[in-house]
């Protein structure tokens, strides 16, 4: 039996034990793509919507703009479905990182499996007593600027375009408040409660910026891929 063996194997981590952590890892993996899958849906849904919204309104110039009103509180009811599917992917996706940069790391640099800095016991409290990583607010700000922000930006410029244009050119701002209106409702409220509507998710995105993970961190693409060069020597 090889020294390395016997260090494994003194700490609990012979073959078998290994082996079971990378059907572990396997696990945490294939749920987490379950649930990425589940955030893509969510989104097609609400770009789906969005473009029917826009099909009905700019049908003819004398369709209403109403639609698209109506769509952003549907794409808000996916925002928020989309926004608790996201918080339970990061729950996964955490597991299999701490996996992947603490167990399969020191291993691919020839040190085996080290423990000193405990994350096997953290891993350990976590499957013991699981608990979401993220809060609601900072996984819809995630949300929000990542997909949701544009398609909300993409209906507030076309109902000002569909209030300019059709069904002829604006030429008063009492004509205006005349196309906003909808039944009883005039078309000052309808413009004001737009905006609160919009600005108050252009809050929410702003306001959990500086909760994101890794900030500080640099983004930037290094100046020579050492994996990209190793794949094409290899392909």
């Amino acid at each position: 039996m090889g020294n390395g063996q016997k260090w494994h194997e003194s700490f609990g981590f012979g073959a078998a034990e290994i082996g079971a952590l990378s059907h572990l890892y396997r696990g945490e993996v294939y749920r987490s793509t379950v649930w990425r899958s589940r955030l893509d849906a969510t989104t097609n849904w609400a770009v789906v919507t969005t473009g029917l919204a826009l099909s009905l309104t700019f049908s003819s110039a004398a369709a209403s703009p109403l639609p698209l009103v109506l769509v952003g509180l549907l794409v808000t009811v996916f925002l928020h479905i989309e926004a608790r599917r996201y918080r339970f992917f990061d729950f996964w996706r955490v597991r299999a990182h701490i996996l992947e940069t603490q167990f399969f790391g020191p291993i691919l640099l020839g040190r085996g499996v080290q423990t000193e800095n405990h994350w096997n016991e953290v891993l350990y409290e976590d499957y013991r007593r699981p608990r979401l990583h993220i809060s609601y607010w900072d996984a819809l700000g995630r949300r929000l600027r990542k997909n949701y922000g544009w398609i909300f930006a993409m209906q507030v410029a076309a109902y000002a375009g569909k209030l300019v244009i059709h069904p002829e050119p604006l030429a008063s701002f009492a004509e205006l408040w005349e196309r906003a209106a909808v039944g009883p409702i005039p078309g000052q409220a309808m413009l004001a409660a737009g905006l609160c509507f919009h600005g108050g998710w252009v809050a929410v995105a702003f306001l959990t910026l500086r909760a994101r993970r890794g900030r500080g961190q640099t983004r930037s693409l290094p100046r020579h891929d050492r994996v990209l060069d190793l794949a094409r020597e290899t392909a």
